[in-house]
């Protein structure tokens, strides 16, 4: 639920506690995720502008880069054991599916500034389904794990300190929207260490748009 539904929504912020969490991880390293980086110079900047006007709300994240979460895939495992493993044979017929459907490079129209009770958040919309398709194609090789629907988003920060809603509505609305659209022109299947909440996200594979069928490339060392 939003903050910004005033009737549904939150009353208030969750405070992310930033530990380990073994009982989450059961000792497995690597969490692999589908995103779309942000690489834009303006949105960078916006994003930067927007955490520093909400800097006594959010912890900070400078080793994450800013970037739309696709999938969520899972942990990484040689093989499938538990339901949030991900295994290599998983990622391979993803990557099929995705050559086959990924299309041409496009842009995201970017909402105002909004929030969940655990994060702000930049709302990506999603007009004409290109999101959808690309989903579809992934769920054709795995199950994504996620406990809630799916709301295509850029993640601004998690909540530091309870803040009531009211006042979040309040902060939001001071930040403008973004003058800007995301542009998009790879996907990638990236990785993170799971003992790290704000750890750096490290790329596996990239999956350029403009190309058609031969669309697939490793990212360069």
């Amino acid at each position: 639920m939003l903050i910004s539904d005033v009737k549904h929504g939150p009353s208030e912020t969750v405070i992310a506690e930033l530990r380990d969490y073994p009982q989450w991880h059961r000792q497995r390293q690597r969490y692999g995720v589908w995103i779309i980086p942000v690489n834009d110079p303006v949105l960078l900047d916006y994003i930067e502008a927007a955490r520093l006007q909400l800097a006594d709300l959010l912890h900070p994240s400078a080793q994450r880069q800013p970037h739309l979460t696709l999938f969520v895939c899972g942990f990484e495992q040689p093989s499938r054991v538990a339901d949030d493993d991900f295994s290599p044979t998983q990622l391979h017929d993803q990557l099929k599916s995705l050559q086959g459907s990924c299309g041409a490079a496009c842009s995201l129209v970017l909402d105002a500034p909004d929030s969940f009770a655990s994060a702000a958040f930049i709302p990506v919309l999603d007009p004409s389904g290109q999101l959808t398709q690309w989903r579809r194609a992934l769920e054709v090789a795995a199950k994504e794990v996620r406990p809630s629907a799916y709301v295509p988003h850029i993640t601004l920060g998690l909540y530091k300190r309870k803040a009531a809603a009211e006042e979040v509505r309040q902060r939001l609305r001071e930040i403008d929207a973004p003058s800007i659209s995301l542009q998009v022109s790879q996907l990638h299947y990236a990785t993170y260490d799971a003992r790290l909440h704000f750890g750096p996200l490290e790329t596996r594979h990239v999956v350029s748009l403009e190309s058609g069928a031969d669309n697939i490339a490793l990212p360069q060392t």
